[in-house]
């Protein structure tokens, strides 16, 4: 038996402990109604002592159930390292530590905040309100300990921010806010609920600063979306003197991220070492990524390889990063080396695997996942229906929506997308048609994958119903939305809808056409037989066009046979590829069906002059 258990087993003997009692100063009657609550016991600090050793919950209740036999529980000292053992430990049992909590006569402010921050660490953090309203009814005065635990709840959720005002209120009239770790709280909770701009305006009226203040508000900017003010505000923080830590580092490097600023990552990178900082597993891990998404994998992989203990974070960084730039072996070496995965990781792969379009690859990555003791989720489901979708592997995307089904994953607005687009693109538009209508919320990306699907199975009118649906919703349609109206149109010879949607772009939506809608253009005027504007539009392009572009010309040239034209655009065709055996087979074939016989014979003299 272990010392721990023995220790146990003399506590529940009731002649023990109150044999215990009958040896200290004062009868065990007048201990029991001592008020003076800042006398120990002598044997409490023994039953502390068991608390630290105490492995199981049915141990715990024996020292407890000793306590309360000898009315030590009565002591706050004792009753409020119960409580905090019940609440904080590696094994907490949060409702029998608020048990313990009410059951105390006027249990203290020590009690109620390691209650409170259980519940603000825990899964339901809006329990922690509701503590620190009983303990408002009570005669415990709330301390600069217990507004930091609050502070960190209501930012946990998104619909308690008025209890973080309020609790805000409490601080005010305590006249806590001058408390540092008080004030960075704040700080946090202000900037989460209100926005970085109510977090900045306390942050101003505060004579109270220290780096965590500042390293608080740059994070909120980067939590925001708003890199350039985070980067001010560090230009500030160096004015007043203060030196920036490896948190600050942190801040900065995520707000180039997200500017995808390389050439300032790798200052504030020279800076870290420069000045000594400590180069910690989140730090490294923040310059990984920043690396990694500014399109510079080498000094990501350098940073990666100098790591003494990595994380399932770096781990996934650099496995992001390798699949980022193709190198999917060496992503799958980090990948098997791992000790342990969570989702994450795995998720990583298998996007990708899609990224580069080896579907094959992620479904089989996905039948090692399922043999794994790892859930797949929502995210790897996009990931293998965007790989069926790239197979038109109908089969394997319905099984895929049934296992999504049976595991009761919510349909969200990314799932439900990724479901759309997979039955269009594998011939099932009426499936696709029917998983829209039944997603309870739509955005701009689930009504072009709709859009599109229609347009490619030849549902034209349908195609532009749904973009005009769009649009009255409010939705801004993209370059992809009216990629795909404008393949509608071509599909269908709408030829005045297509002039109509093409000028729309730049003229109501700012958005400039690319390629494939010049291509698309071109191609519907071509096939219209307009081909004067078909050219016109090839040479008001304010790019450079290309083989699709003026492939799509010659095709109508012949198919007209403007044979002058269809030279031109052959031409063209050739000055980008001279070695483009099809060209020539296809200029000699315009010659022969337009009864050019010498014409083709020269074609075919020239290719074998070229070998070809």
């Amino acid at each position: 038996m272990t010392r721990s258990s023995n220790s146990l087993h003399v506590l529940t003997s009731p002649s023990t402990t109150y044999r215990a009692l009958e040896i200290l100063p004062n009868s065990p009657k007048s201990l029991l109604h001592n008020q003076n609550h800042s006398f120990h016991p002598p044997h409490s600090s023994f039953l502390v002592s068991l608390l630290h050793r105490c492995g199981t919950l049915r141990h715990l209740k024996q020292i407890h159930a000793q306590m309360i036999l000898s009315d030590l529980i009565s002591f706050p000292f004792a009753a409020g390292r119960l409580v905090s053992f019940c609440a904080i430990s590696d094994t907490p049992d949060l409702p029998y530590s608020v048990a313990i909590l009410r059951s105390l006569f006027n249990p203290n402010a020590f009690a109620w905040n390691v209650a409170i921050r259980g519940y603000s660490d825990s899964d339901d953090p809006k329990k922690s309100i509701f503590l620190y309203r009983d303990m408002l009814r009570g005669s415990a005065r709330p301390d600069n300990r217990t507004f930091p635990f609050l502070f960190k709840a209501c930012a946990k959720m998104s619909g308690w921010c008025r209890s973080g005002y309020a609790v805000f209120g409490h601080v005010m009239q305590l006249g806590l806010l001058t408390d540092v770790f008080v004030f960075n709280a704040g700080i946090h909770m202000f900037a989460v609920c209100g926005g970085p701009e109510d977090a900045r305006k306390l942050f101003d009226e505060s004579c109270v600063k220290d780096v965590v203040s500042w390293n608080s508000l740059i994070n909120a900017y980067v939590q925001c979306g708003k890199p350039q003010e985070g980067l001010r505000l560090f230009r500030e923080m160096e004015v007043t003197g203060i030196r920036p830590d490896e948190v600050t580092m942190i801040g900065l490097v995520s707000c180039c991220t997200q500017l995808q600023d390389l050439d300032l990552g790798r200052k504030f990178h020279r800076y870290a070492e420069e000045n000594g900082l400590e180069f910690t597993v989140p730090l490294t891990n923040a310059l990984m990524d920043m690396y990694v998404k500014s399109g510079s994998l080498e000094p990501a992989q350098f940073l990666f390889d100098g790591m003494k203990k990595r994380t399932v974070i770096s781990c996934t960084t650099m496995i992001v990063g390798y699949a980022k730039f193709g190198l999917l072996d060496a992503a799958r070496s980090v990948f098997d080396k791992m000790p342990e995965k969570d989702v994450v990781p795995w998720n990583a792969l298998l996007a990708g695997y899609v990224q580069c379009r080896r579907g094959k690859e992620a479904l089989a990555l996905f039948h090692e996942m399922q043999t794994s003791d790892v859930k797949p989720n929502a995210v790897t489901m996009v990931s293998l229906l965007s790989a069926c979708a790239q197979l038109g592997a109908l089969d394997m995307g319905l099984w895929i929506h049934h296992y999504i089904e049976k595991q009761n994953f919510s349909l969200s607005v990314a799932l439900g997308t990724a479901l759309v687009d997979m039955y269009a693109k594998c011939g099932n538009i009426k499936k696709s048609i029917q998983v829209f209508k039944e997603i309870p919320e739509r955005n701009e990306l689930t009504w072009t994958s709709i859009i599109c699907g229609l347009a490619s199975h030849g549902h034209a009118r349908d195609a532009i119903e749904y973009f005009h649906r769009m649009i009255e919703i409010g939705l801004a349609p993209d370059d992809v939305t009216f990629l795909g109206v404008l393949s509608a149109c071509c599909h269908a010879g709408l030829v005045d809808e297509g002039r109509m949607y093409f000028a729309q772009m730049s003229s109501i939506y700012k958005l400039s056409p690319r390629i494939k809608h010049y291509s698309c253009m071109v191609d519907l005027l071509g096939r219209a037989g307009l081909l004067k504007e078909a050219l016109e539009v090839v040479r008001t392009m304010h790019i450079e066009p290309d083989a699709v572009v003026w492939g799509a010309l010659f095709f109508a040239c012949r198919i007209h046979r403007d044979i002058s034209m269809g030279e031109y655009a052959a031409a063209r065709l050739l000055e980008l590829d001279p070695h483009d055996s099809g060209i020539y087979v296809l200029l000699a074939n315009m010659y022969v069906e337009a009864n050019m016989r010498d014409e083709a014979d020269k074609v075919w003299l020239l290719m074998k002059q070229m070998g070809m």
